[in-house]
């Protein structure tokens, strides 16, 4: 039951994540209208979020919760980095420095945050459910 609660919750968050990233994208994207541009990198973001979000809802599996995993947390330490760090560019990759905290840029912090620890949880949980512990 545990494992069903933790699949919902890192499904729900990623999909948070999905949306935000797809509403903000159009706006970031003018930074660099030609380039790959930041509008693109929240897309592709969006795009990973979501199909993973369906993985752990369709398998569950600790593949899928790796998965989780590692969106949440490379999503949530890049935008708290592009946050407090005034990073340059790096190859085809924009400088994205935004010194400010609003409303859809905390809400999709805090669903990683949260998608993060839901599938670190839940790779516990399946870990003690196959070892029998």
């Amino acid at each position: 039951m545990l494992h069903l609660v933790l699949r919902a919750a890192i499904a729900v968050t990623l999909v948070v994540d999905t949306v935000v990233h797809l509403h903000l994208a159009p706006g970031y994207q003018q930074s660099a209208p030609s380039g790959i541009g930041a509008g693109n990198l929240f897309r592709i973001e969006a795009a990973a979020a979501l199909v993973v979000a369906v993985w752990v809802v369709w398998r569950g599996s600790r593949a899928a919760l790796l998965a989780a995993f590692a969106v949440g947390v490379s999503a949530c330490v890049t935008v708290v980095l592009y946050r407090y760090v005034d990073v340059p560019a790096l190859g085809p990759i924009p400088a994205m420095y935004e010194p400010v905290w609003f409303t859809e840029k905390s809400l999709s912090a805090v669903a990683e945050a949260v998608a993060a620890v839901g599938a670190a949880a839940g790779l516990v949980v399946s870990r003690r459910d196959r070892t029998g512990a």
